[in-house]
């Protein structure tokens, strides 16, 4: 796994060994930024159920000026940790403005009030039918009024989440395999 475009295109990611996290894949995650190249300059993210941080490392490279990645295992954190300094040190650009914290995804509010530009999502597809709810509601609370989750869950998986609109989805349109979904708060 890779970064696949800005500053710090090609960085290799390290991601904690066994069955821990399930990194998004580099087409997946290419498609995405590709997308949304011109919105990435200067933009403020949240990367919950972070693993290796692969989202919110695409971002940083791409332009991103701050961020939080959030992340329950301490294995995981670990591998953010390295992986922010290794795309900090390629980019040649200062990551104090970065930071990973250990905690419950859903749980997580940040310290100041200022949403974020997107919230990237990327929970165990096991526990997706518990929380999706949840997750739609903590993004919510997490994002500026013009801003997006970013959701990676199993292709068969379809959400109807009151108050949001879906904008687009990447990946697989049924059976095995990710999708990726776009979805802004909707403006009532």
């Amino acid at each position: 796994m890779r970064i696949t475009g800005g500053k710090a295109r090609g960085i290799l990611l390290k991601s904690p060994p066994g069955q821990l996290t399930r990194p998004a894949s580099d087409a997946i995650r290419e498609s995405l930024f590709s997308s949304l190249a011109n919105q990435m300059e200067g933009c403020r993210f949240v990367d919950l159920f972070a693993g290796t941080g692969s989202y919110g490392l695409e971002a940083f490279s791409r332009g991103a000026t701050s961020g939080t990645f959030v992340e329950l295992s301490q294995a995981a954190l670990n591998c953010i940790h390295e992986n922010l300094d290794r795309v900090a040190k390629s980019a040649q650009t200062d990551s104090m403005n970065f930071k990973a914290v250990r905690g419950d995804a859903l749980q997580f509010r940040p310290t100041d009030s200022v949403g974020v530009d997107f919230v990237f999502a990327d929970p165990p597809y096991s526990v997706i039918p518990d929380i999706a709810d949840q997750l739609f509601q903590s993004a919510g609370a997490l994002l500026s009024a013009s801003g997006f989750l970013v959701l990676e869950h199993p292709a068969d998986f379809e959400f109807d989440p009151s108050g949001w609109r879906l904008i687009r989805r990447f990946g697989k349109r049924k059976g095995q395999g990710p999708a990726l979904d776009i979805w802004a708060k909707s403006k009532d």
